[in-house]
């Protein structure tokens, strides 16, 4: 993890060895990604030979560092990774990527990976339609967004122009 430049990076606990498994696939997920380092344990670490035990990657240009931690902790919903998206394609793409292998879908946008990380897959649009100055059609469109589970922008849209 020489490599981190950021002065805040997420770190996180993988059980059962995932980490570097883990890494590996939101790589392959997201554009302009890759694995930065991987230190494997040795003869005087906390693992099998060879074994990974942290994995620096970086994720649309975001370091992250990953480590096998072992233990009872889990990632929780109370945090998540937001993935910001512009087209209701990509909203599609990383919807069904993240889910694959094992995840599940919940409400809003959001779903945990299987290897229980939680996401929140967000449409720009959805943004700026639940922040707009008009109480009314900024209500309409976040009303529209608790009935969902991927967000569908096309129905934000109509919910927000009252046409619901």
């Amino acid at each position: 993890m020489a490599q981190i430049t950021q002065k805040i990076t997420p770190f996180l606990w993988f059980l059962d060895g995932k980490a570097e498994e883990a890494a590996e696939f939101y790589v392959s997920v997201f554009d302009n990604s890759r694995i930065t380092s991987v230190l494997r344990n040795g003869d005087a670490m906390s693992g099998p030979n060879g074994t990974p035990l942290t994995v620096g990657f970086q994720l649309e240009g975001q370091d992250f560092a990953a480590i096998n931690g072992g233990g009872d902790f889990k990632f929780s919903w109370a945090v998540s990774f937001m993935v910001l998206c512009e087209t209701q394609e990509e909203v599609d793409r990383y919807w069904d990527r993240l889910v694959e292998g094992g995840g599940e879908h919940s409400q809003c946008g959001w779903l945990k990976d299987r290897f229980g990380l939680f996401w929140q897959i967000t449409p720009r649009i959805l943004l700026e339609r639940t922040h707009d100055p008009d109480p009314v059609k900024a209500t309409r469109a976040f009303q529209a967004m608790l009935q969902m589970t991927k967000i569908d922008i096309a129905a934000i849209e109509r919910a927000y122009r009252g046409e619901a």
